[in-house]
């Protein structure tokens, strides 16, 4: 078995970045709507400036560098550069191309994407398309890894419909400092269904990737193994910053990027955020959340309608989390600077799923355990059904086009965890016993199991055959070892 020690002793000491260190998460509260203040002094030693004091940038949307027939291709460099998080420095950072945050591909169902990647790190690297439907060869299993100065191409045939997907860097014991330094990027997958909706489009459909960091004095990200102290918070790879909008509806795509935190988000005026969609594409209807609550690696696509706010008016994004309110409790301001018209509308019916009553008969129900280490130990370990990560053992076997349901349970007392399976998107059929939620109803990949909870699993294995992983998306228990193998064959 290839150990923590013999694949991470050299590569990270080499490449310059620290090695893996252990810790656990934190506790949360609202704030009013405000008016739009001055930037306020910045304290001593602290490089974060005050909240809403910086703009949040539009992730950068790739060209294809050719797209001939069904096929568009791409390519990418995967490479140190460094990025101006904090005003006036310069944040050494890992990128796809040199992008932070990371670059949007957009994509349609049907239609083949291949995505050369080039490794220009001192370290091996694996991409996986989280959330997507690939085969084993380009899903970018943990320890298919390719080498520094080699290339990669991965081919998305994108044989499932609509979903806001994202891809990131998975080599195991490097997965998690990988993705905080910056190696993730945005897959926007549409189809005809999607796109025949009035729902905001273009520039008012905007990708929003949450997270939380820690930087040291000079402004660099700091990285220990379950940092309890990554307290700054991030929009788009700006320490809450403020985004300028139009009276009118706007579409945001958020994806919590973070390795560890939770969020659960709410608008400063009181009014729900409208959910439209989950991991795997569009709700059948949209959804009033008062609250919308995002583990590592969820997505959901919101909209918010600005047109009942005035010119002038600020409305902020915040966090009732884990975490104190005024450290994590500010996450986005959005401030209405100018009118426009508005052709879009959120109809009340998105799409049509099939009840979870009518869901293909189980041939296999399985018990699946999270658990890690709560002693304290300087370096905890994470298991799946009490056993660590071995690349060289398959823990599940299921047939191919079979539907099985999962009953994951968090057994720790303490700390969080969540689910994700890789290859296929499943539905939720109960939490704690009850039905799933509305938000919940949807196609996911990823869900969370809070301690003591269980989560009933619904999954039908009808995409690929080959050997694909499950594990726990708070990334930084995946490294510890919460992680395990199946084969569909």
């Amino acid at each position: 078995m290839i150990t923590r020690r013999s694949m991470l002793g050299g590569a990270l000491a080499a490449a310059g970045l620290p090695l893996l260190a252990p810790g656990i998460l934190a506790g949360g509260e609202a704030h009013a709507a405000e008016a739009l203040p001055p930037a306020g002094p910045r304290r001593a030693k602290d490089p974060v400036p005050p909240a809403f004091t910086t703009a949040m940038p539009v992730p950068t949307v790739l060209r294809p560098l050719s797209s001939t027939g069904a096929v568009d291709c791409y390519e990418l460099t995967i490479r140190r550069s460094t990025a101006e998080i904090l005003p006036g420095i310069a944040t050494d950072v890992l990128t796809y191309g040199g992008h932070f945050p990371g670059p949007v591909i957009h994509a349609r169902s049907g239609r083949r994407v291949l995505v050369r990647q080039h490794n220009d790190l001192g370290m091996p690297v694996t991409v996986h398309l989280h959330g997507g439907n690939v085969p084993s060869a380009s899903d970018g299993n943990p320890m298919d890894v390719f080498a520094p100065g080699t290339a990669r191409t991965y081919v998305y045939a994108n044989r499932q419909p609509h979903a806001s997907l994202w891809f990131h860097d998975h080599a195991h014991h490097m997965e998690a400092e990988h993705v905080y330094r910056g190696l993730s990027g945005t897959y926007l997958l549409t189809d005809d269904l999607e796109q025949s909706l009035p729902l905001p489009k273009g520039r008012y459909d905007v990708p929003i990737t949450l997270r939380d960091a820690r930087f040291d004095e000079r402004g660099q990200l700091a990285y220990t193994m379950s940092d309890r102290n990554r307290t700054t918070v991030l929009a788009n790879g700006r320490p809450t910053p403020y985004f300028e909008v139009a009276a009118r509806k706007y579409r945001f795509r958020l994806l919590n990027g973070s390795n560890l935190r939770l969020f659960a988000l709410s608008l400063s005026d009181g009014s729900p955020l409208t959910q439209i969609a989950s991991d795997g594409g569009l709700l059948e209807r949209p959804v009033a959340v008062p609250v919308l609550t995002l583990s590592p690696g969820e997505r959901a696509d919101v909209v918010v309608d600005f047109s009942r706010h005035t010119v002038g008016t600020r409305l902020v994004l915040t966090n009732t989390g884990p975490g104190r309110p005024e450290q994590v409790g500010k996450v986005l301001a959005f401030d209405v600077v100018r009118t426009a018209d508005d052709p879009s509308s959120v109809p009340e019916v998105l799409r049509t799923l099939r009840p979870a009553a009518a869901l293909p008969k189980a041939a296999v129900t399985r018990d699946i355990e999270l658990s890690m280490d709560e002693d304290g130990r300087p370096d905890p370990r994470g298991f799946i059904n009490g056993r660590m990560y071995d690349p060289d053992r398959v823990d599940t076997t299921v047939a191919f086009g079979s539907s099985e349901v999962w009953n994951v349970t968090n057994s720790n007392k303490r700390a969080p965890h969540n689910f994700h399976l890789h290859l296929v998107q499943f539905r939720v059929l109960e939490r704690g016993g009850r039905p799933a939620g509305p938000t919940e109803t949807g196609l996911k990949d990823t869900v969370r199991v809070m301690p003591g909870e269980t989560v009933k699993l619904h999954v039908t294995f009808d995409g690929y055959r080959g050997d694909y992983v499950y594990h726990c998306h708070m990334l930084d228990h995946s490294a510890m070892g919460m992680m395990a193998t199946f084969r569909v064959r």
